[in-house]
């Protein structure tokens, strides 16, 4: 992942959470939903597409719109570098936006309306964090976060929306001054470091949809601000023996023990073990997979 401002990283996580379902009062035809965002996780991208339709109905068609966008932000997340998938996702964005938003006024008072309304802006401020847009991620963080707070002030029980706030909370308390002083000219409000671990630990614990995305974000807390390698090591460990298909997850394993353990010889071991998956074709896009592991196994010696 590119390391971006601490504001920027606020709006993009508070963002991407927003689509988590409430544990307590659950979405319409969440189950669904819920085996949709499974194959999403594991990168099942085509069978995903492909079982969109079937899940709205009974989900709202705008939660499907949701979902088709979050899949293309994750096909560009386990290949960064490719560019090519930018225009999909920024296109299939607008459409979701669109659709929530005039959900939200034709009901303003209803929580799913404005719980997809923050949905629809979730991948795309990941990608203006990704490709370095952060003033505009900043803008659409903020209206991610304003749309949680309609959907709780309409249904406190969803308790995975109280979590994307907390992400908010978490990132800008630790945000440096410079980025404080971003944050001030774009009006976003300020934050509480352990209030924002609170509630993001609460959807660890409960979470409906989003559990996978809360132990990713608590991963990248733990190495880049908490200073806890060895839990945020763990986690990556949990999320790869549940998605072994997505090589994003062993991928960081590997980048982790380097970077912050310094162990080359485990380092090699778990880019050698990603190759012999994608030698045996048992991860999405395993061509190219396989060619970055064999490269960075080589690397580590």
């Amino acid at each position: 992942m590119l390391k971006s401002s601490s504001v920027a990283r606020a709006c993009s996580a508070a963002a991407f959470l927003s689509l988590a379902a409430p544990s307590e009062a659950s979405l319409t035809g969440s189950d669904k939903l819920t085996a949709v965002y499974e194959l999403i996780l594991s990168a099942q991208f085509d069978r995903a597409e492909a079982a969109i339709p079937h899940a709205c109905p009974p989900a709202p068609a705008e939660a499907c719109k949701v979902l088709e966008v979050v899949s293309a932000w994750w096909r560009i997340q386990v290949d960064p570098d490719n560019r090519s998938r930018d225009q999909r996702l920024n296109a299939g964005a607008a459409t979701a936006i669109k659709a929530a938003d005039a959900w939200t006024r034709r009901d303003p008072k209803n929580a799913e309306a404005w719980f997809y309304l923050a949905g629809a802006y979730a991948p795309l401020v990941q990608w203006q964090v990704l490709r370095g847009e952060r003033v505009g991620a900043a803008r659409n963080g903020n209206r991610v976060r304003d749309a949680l707070e309609h959907a709780l002030q309409i249904d406190p029980a969803m308790s995975d929306a109280h979590f994307g706030i907390g992400v908010y909370e978490y990132y800008a308390g630790v945000a440096s001054a410079a980025a404080k002083f971003v944050r001030w000219l774009l009006w976003l409000p300020g934050g509480d470091r352990v209030k924002g671990l609170e509630e993001i630990d609460r959807t660890r614990m409960s979470g409906d949809l989003l559990r996978a995305e809360a132990d990713f974000q608590r991963y990248q807390i733990d190495m880049w601000y908490e200073h806890k390698p060895d839990e945020g090591l763990n986690i990556l460990k949990s999320l790869d023996a549940r998605y072994p298909e997505n090589p994003i997850f062993l991928q960081r394993i590997a980048e982790t023990l380097d970077t912050y353990f310094h162990d080359t010889r485990a380092s090699a071991a778990a880019w050698q073990m990603l190759a012999d998956r994608a030698r045996a074709d048992r991860v999405h896009d395993a061509a190219r997979v396989l060619a970055l592991a064999e490269r960075r196994r080589r690397a580590s010696f």
